[in-house]
């Protein structure tokens, strides 16, 4: 019988029902059908993995060995990190804070403590823990809890000062407790506060230590039930440690100090400690400083013990960082820290408390940093951090996911990075998925991160500051006025694996960009081009009945070409004009001392929008490079530019209005008309049809326009009444001095807060590519399309001269064609496929190094292109050649070229709008991915839009999730979960098959390390560990049971997860191989006994039988 499945007859019924993806009118649907691979069951949604450091930590545990480290946040997250590579992210349902977490030593099993008053137990074995086990105290809050090495009994101390006793392995309460009037009885009058500490004796687990908030210390006899010793101090306590010959302990305490106490003398503290306190030449009690909040106490076997405390401080040490002082000996080190400290935790050799310690490092928990210590060498430094917990170094600002990169590409980017000498790199790259992590900082930072498939690692760090000059007043900062945040901070980012060209867009208005190079160079001056990029709408006079008069084109005359002479260097020949309005100022300055360039990315060309007429430049809303046609474009809510980085020349500066021309589909007049100064004049039409590609390119010379020229002649601009400023870059000969005599000034006063909204339509994507940009087009040929905020898409054609030095010597031509297709909202993302369906990628140079010596084999390397893939024989059968993917915040659409016709269209969402799009690989084909601010993820087929996947994911409840959310190939996306933690996620069903197999293993069977050796005259005298029976003591037929209503007992989903998990990978086949052995070993045990039972009885029955001998012969004799 054939398997039914709803998802099917849903996904079919969905197609059908749904008018907008089916073939639009005016198109043949035969004409269309080309086979999609793709169906419903191919996608699925899940989470993979978290990386980063753990947002808002509070506690942390360390496994000494199985070296797992847990961290706890107030959000009831846990971040379990394993061996380099292996982590895992967990989350209590509640999402109450953890307060304290407590491993089952080497035994695959965590306790954590949540600020709800619940205790979960979670299972390790699994490669996604899951919790076995939770209680739920309904009377009592928890403050502490203590789980003593290789027992099943956990202590858990309460506010109220009582001390309940939990089963690990049932998770249910003894009845064994402990109350707090009967540990103090008579010691004080009044309550001594909450339980701060609970610990065993190392050489005595039935003497129990309870710390009191108050100052009270009890050592509690857990056989008789009773108080040994009380010690009290006038101080509040913190923190308790032992001496691991458990005749000494030591207290930290609220005033600074550090009180040391034999245990048989509880009158007073054998040695007070105050650490950073002054000691008084009178001997009088030192000054009180800051609380101690922790202190550990670890001895080593050849040298002094250590005492490692946190906090402390004196009180006049104002504005001092957070410190951690390390006491050896008689040596003391204060090692500052960047930020407040959570926790800290002493590595130690031994997992057992009753052995010498031999500390050998320190790991630092801190708010927003993880530090370990490295105890052993002098000076203590700091080890280097095996995970990338340096996301959030400074607040990120835009992220970029690359999928499928080039085999080269990572080493390349690891080769450059570890010669940075910072930390976070391995010894070693391991590269499986060639998956490449690029996040901007506020700070001008960006960093290249290398994911495996579950591994996040740190291969390159770029510092776009160093660019600019620093301001070192406010005086010198009167040009960043347009940010509140720092200047440097990037905000958007282009980048192309091939070519490893990369390009960066800055809040202050300005784009670098960069060239990879394994060579050290020294930049003398860096290459600057200023553009004046402003949206100008002239007044314009009313004409009588209302409405806009659109201006009559003017004559075209010679077309312009790139300014042949040097690039613009850090100089501007504008600054404020005489009536203090600033004028061709940029918001930052480009340093003018020689740049030394690191091998990795080097700065090629910075681009800077400046001011014009007092008015700042706007912030930059889209950007793209191609590094086939060398050619950079930006834009924002004034227009666009494109500029040649080969020739460093600015080919076009061009308003979104002119991008129309005469033909705007969108009224665009001042509110407050007023007489022209100047006769109107404006752009030749540009739709479809209206002129020639020569004509198109040429610069109108009308009396109406005129060109002056700037920068050091670097371009010239020229002005289209009423609505632009256009920069082209011509040669000096072709502007004849009359033209320049006839040229006018424009008006300095602007009209941006004097038109319609719709006037301000901004840039909101590019998409460089080899395409039909007419109708009547039969070939190739290179375009720019470009996206607006109004839901329009239009073209501008690239007219390239030949490769090799020609294209360093003649000029790009540049010149728009038209509005292509209209969509509703903001276009945010296009592509392009070929006859087949397949996708086709921008075309690209390959990497060659720039700095290579003249005679060097780089120098005689060819650049090449990736190949354009056509299919001649399917591009004649469907009469298309290509076709065009088109998204917007409300819809897609697939337009087939050079016919231009819209063949599938689909409403993506009427309630809401999508955040990000993009046209994604996976395995069995391509697909629309998109993120909706409602939270749904979806994805459509392609060319047809049918809807394959529609989950209801993440609500857009923070703009950071919008602003960093990304898609890439082969079913992976990931976006900033919080602000120091990436969450990776696949919507891919493949992927969500195999991820429990593509899981590190964060158990491993180890041998626990044996038990030390109590020495001959201790084993013979009694001077070793006491070992306790817990089971007799605290068991249920020894203390009965607790109530009822203390707690609640909540089973956990772990139970039949743990078994799955265990059942898989080399894990389960060892814990399978031992439970064996192990049922293997009870059994031989019972044979043996059941065989030692039987000749016992068979002895017994022998020696009654001989016993009964000569009962029988002297009845045989009677008889």
């Amino acid at each position: 019988m054939k398997k039914f499945n709803i998802r099917k007859v849903l996904d079919g019924l969905t197609a059908v029902s749904s008018p907008s993806s089916s073939p639009q009118t005016g198109a043949k649907e035969n004409d269309f059908i080309i086979p999609e691979t793709l169906q419903s069951e191919h996608f699925q949604l899940c989470k993979t993995v978290r990386h980063g450091f753990p947002y808002q930590p509070s506690s942390m545990a360390f496994d000494p060995v199985q070296k797992i480290l847990a961290i706890g946040t107030q959000s009831g997250a846990l971040r379990l990190f394993g061996r380099p590579g292996v982590e895992c992210y967990c989350q209590h349902e509640s999402g109450a804070a953890v307060i304290q977490l407590q491993f089952l030593i080497n035994e695959g099993a965590l306790v954590s403590a949540l600020a709800d008053d619940s205790i979960h137990l979670w299972n390790l074995r699994q490669k996604r823990p899951a919790v076995l086990h939770s209680l739920k105290f309904n009377r009592e809050r928890i403050t502490f809890c203590h789980l003593p090495f290789q027992s099943k009994w956990l202590y858990v101390g309460t506010e109220r000062g009582n001390i309940h006793i939990v089963n690990v392995e049932s998770f249910t309460l003894s009845g064994y407790t402990i109350m707090w009037n009967k540990a103090i009885e008579l010691s004080s009058k009044a309550h001594p506060g909450p339980v701060v500490h609970i610990s065993d004796n190392p050489m005595d687990e039935g003497k129990l230590i309870i710390g009191f908030e108050s100052g009270i210390v009890v050592l509690w006899d857990l056989k008789s039930k009773k108080a040994d010793y009380r010690y009290t101090y006038d101080e509040a306590i913190h923190s308790v440690a032992w001496h691991h010959e458990g005749k000494q302990f030591i207290c930290s305490h609220s005033d600074g100090t550090l009180t040391i106490w034999n245990i048989k003398s509880p009158a007073k503290p054998a040695q007070t400690i105050t650490p950073h306190g002054k000691q008084p030449k009178d001997g009088k009690k030192p000054e009180p400083c800051k609380p101690i909040l922790k202190v550990e106490y670890k001895t080593t076997r050849a040298g002094d013990p250590y005492m490692i405390l946190s906090g402390g401080l004196s009180y006049d040490t104002v504005g001092r960082r957070p410190c951690l002082t390390v006491m050896h000996g008689k040596s003391t080190a204060v090692l500052e820290m960047d930020y407040p400290i959570v926790d800290f935790l002493t590595l130690c050799e031994t997992p057992y408390p009753n052995d010498f310690q031999e500390p050998y490092a320190v790991v630092v928990l801190l708010e927003k940093d993880l530090v370990v210590i490295d105890l052993a060498q002098n000076g203590y430094p700091i080890f280097e951090n095996p995970y990338p917990l340096t996301i959030h170094e400074s607040p990120v600002t835009c992220c970029e996911y690359v999928a499928d990169c080039p085999v080269d590409l990572i080493p390349a980017l690891y080769s450059v990075g570890s010669r940075q000498k910072r930390q976070g790199y391995s010894k070693k790259v391991h590269i499986s998925y060639t998956f490449v992590f690029i996040h901007c900082q506020k700070k001008g930072k960006k960093y290249f991160r290398h994911f495996s498939f579950l591994m996040l690692q740190v291969l390159y760090k770029l510092k776009t500051a160093k660019v600019f000059e620093k301001t070192r007043s406010k005086e010198e900062k009167p040009n960043t006025e347009i940010v509140d945040e720092d200047p440097f901070a990037i905000q958007l980012m282009s980048w192309c694996p091939d070519s490893r060209m990369l390009c960066v867009a800055g809040v202050s208005a300005h784009v670098i960009i960069y060239r990879f190079s394994k060579q050290e160079i020294t930049t003398e001056v860096v290459q600057l081009l200023e553009v004046r990029l402003q949206y100008e709408l002239n007044d314009l006079e009313s004409p009588e009945g209302g409405g806009y008069q659109t201006p009559a084109p003017p004559t075209p005359s010679t077309s312009p070409s790139p300014q042949t002479s040097g690039p613009q260097t850090h100089h501007s020949t504008s600054s404020n004009s005489s009536d203090g309005i600033r004028d061709n100022v940029p918001c930052l300055k480009v340093r003018n001392s020689p740049l030394k360039q690191s091998p990795g990315y080097q700065v090629e060309l910075v681009v800077q929008l400046v001011w014009v007429s007092g008015e700042p430049p706007q912030q930059i809303s889209s950007l793209a490079i191609n590094s086939s046609y060398g050619l950079v474009v930006f834009g924002n809510t004034n227009g666009l530019a494109v500029v040649d980085y080969l020739q460093k020349t600015v080919l076009l500066n061009l308003s979104t209005v002119e991008l129309y021309g005469s033909n705007d589909p969108y009224q665009r007049q001042p509110r407050s008309p007023r007489k022209s100064r100047q006769p109107s004049g404006g752009l030749c039409d540009i739709n479809e049809g209206s002129a020639t590609s020569e004509d198109r390119c040429k610069s109108p010379t009308s009396g109406n326009l005129s060109f002056s020229a700037f920068l050091n002649g670097c371009f010239t601009s020229f002005c289209f009444l009423p609505t632009v400023l256009l920069s082209v870059c011509p040669p000096r000969a072709a502007l004849p001095l009359d033209n320049r005599d006839n040229s006018f000034s424009r008006s300095r006063s602007s009209s941006v807060t004097s038109i319609d909204k719709e006037a301000r339509e901004a840039i909101t994507s590019f998409y460089f590519c080899e395409t039909y940009t007419r109708k009547t087009d039969s070939t190739l040929t290179p375009a720019l399309w470009v996206g607006t905020s109004l839901g329009t898409v239009l073209s501008i054609s690239l007219s390239m001269p030949p490769a090799g030095e020609q294209r360093l010597l003649q000029p790009v031509i540049v010149s728009p064609s038209g509005t292509l297709v209209r969509l509703k909202g903001s276009i945010l993302r296009m592509a392009f496929l070929d006859a087949t369906g397949s996708f086709l990628p921008p075309p690209s140079e390959l990497w060659y190094e720039p700095n290579a010596p003249a005679n060097g084999e780089e120098r005689e390397r060819v650049r090449k292109r990736r190949p354009v893939s056509v299919s001649p024989s399917t591009s004649q059968e469907l009469n298309e050649h290509q076709y065009a993917v088109v998204c917007s915040e409300k819809q897609a659409k697939v337009i087939a070229l050079p016919s231009q016709t819209c063949i599938f269209k689909h409403n993506i969402t009427e309630t809401s709008f999508v955040l990000r799009t993009d046209v994604v690989q996976t395995v069995p084909g391509i697909c629309v991915a998109c993120f909706c601010a409602n939270g749904h993820i979806m994805t459509l087929s392609l060319p047809g839009l049918r809807p394959l996947l529609d989950v209801n994911y993440l609500p857009l409840t923070d703009m950071r999730i919008a602003r960093t959310f990304c898609f890439t190939n082969l079913g992976q996306a990931m976006y900033l979960t919080s602000p120091t933690e990436i969450q990776r996620i696949t919507y891919s069903q493949d992927v969500c098959e195999n991820l429990q197999e593509m899981l590190g293993e964060l158990f491993t069977p180890v041998e626990t390390p044996e038990a030390p050796n109590r020495g001959f005259f201790k084993g013979l005298f009694g001077g070793g560990a006491q070992s306790l029976d817990r089971e007799e003591l605290f068991g249920e037929t020894g203390a009965g049971k607790a109530s009822r209503s203390l707690a609640q007992h909540i089973p956990g989903p772990g139970g039949i997860e743990g078994m799955k998990g265990a059942a898989s990978g080399i894990v389960g086949d060892l814990a399978r191989a031992r439970i064996a052995l192990d049922e293997r070993g009870q059994k031989l045990s019972e044979v043996e006994e059941r065989t030692a039972a039987m000749m016992a009885s068979a002895d017994s029955f022998s020696k009654h039988a001989h016993e009964l001998k000569p009962y029988q012969l002297a009845c045989k004799l009677r008889t």
